[in-house]
């Protein structure tokens, strides 16, 4: 379950990194980087975090499935399309990353005998800390915080995979239900524009 999430969440998050580089207009070794840290920031965070030696590091799968979709972006052209920050596809696959990164943090944790705390941050940070890095290094606002239900929905998962193994529903198709809830609840939050109330 957890090598099928995260190369879903790789996909998605490669996606995800390279329309923020193009539309941040980066040259292309500057795309290539928002790709890597979107697709593996959260994840070398978390692995770093339960002592682990990171997953992009010992697997040549991760890096060479960067590569497959950088290069098949490319010849899409989609880099020179206008606006495609908000376009069906980006928010489909940020939202798909999100959901995959937050299952594969909450797997590592409870692999790691972490309690619901360890959990819920592993889940957060595997989800939003390559986004934030990225965003971060290209100066921008990190998109979590301008997207009010998005971190909640990393923890609402976390919380569920947390969920399904003390009650011992751990399973592929648990999971997989899961996860479909969760980029559904990501998209509807999306369109629907809700957010945290305010303090």
């Amino acid at each position: 379950m957890f090598e099928i999430a995260e190369y879903i969440g790789i996909v998605a998050f490669a996606i995800s990194g390279f329309f923020v580089g193009v539309r941040s207009r980066l040259d292309f070794l500057s795309v290539f980087i928002s790709v890597f840290l979107t697709a593996f920031g959260g994840g070398i965070i978390r692995d770093v975090i339960v002592d682990r030696t990171p997953y992009a590091f010992s697997s040549d799968v991760p890096a060479a499935i960067i590569l497959i979709v950088l290069v098949l972006l490319l010849l899409l052209k989609y880099h020179r399309r206008e606006s495609i920050e908000n376009r069906p596809l980006f928010i489909l696959s940020d939202s798909i990353g999100l959901i995959s990164f937050s299952i594969t943090g909450a797997l590592i944790a409870l692999e790691a005998h972490l309690n619901i705390t360890g959990v819920l941050a592993l889940a957060f940070i595997t989800a939003v800390g390559g986004g934030i890095t990225r965003d971060v290094i290209i100066n921008e606002v990190p998109f979590v915080f301008k997207t009010g239900f998005y971190g909640t929905v990393s923890l609402l998962i976390g919380l569920g995979v947390y969920l399904l193994e003390q009650f011992g529903w751990m399973n592929f198709y648990m999971i997989t239900l899961l996860f479909a809830g969760g980029v559904i609840l990501r998209m509807i939050a999306y369109y629907r524009k809700w957010s945290v109330p305010l303090v």
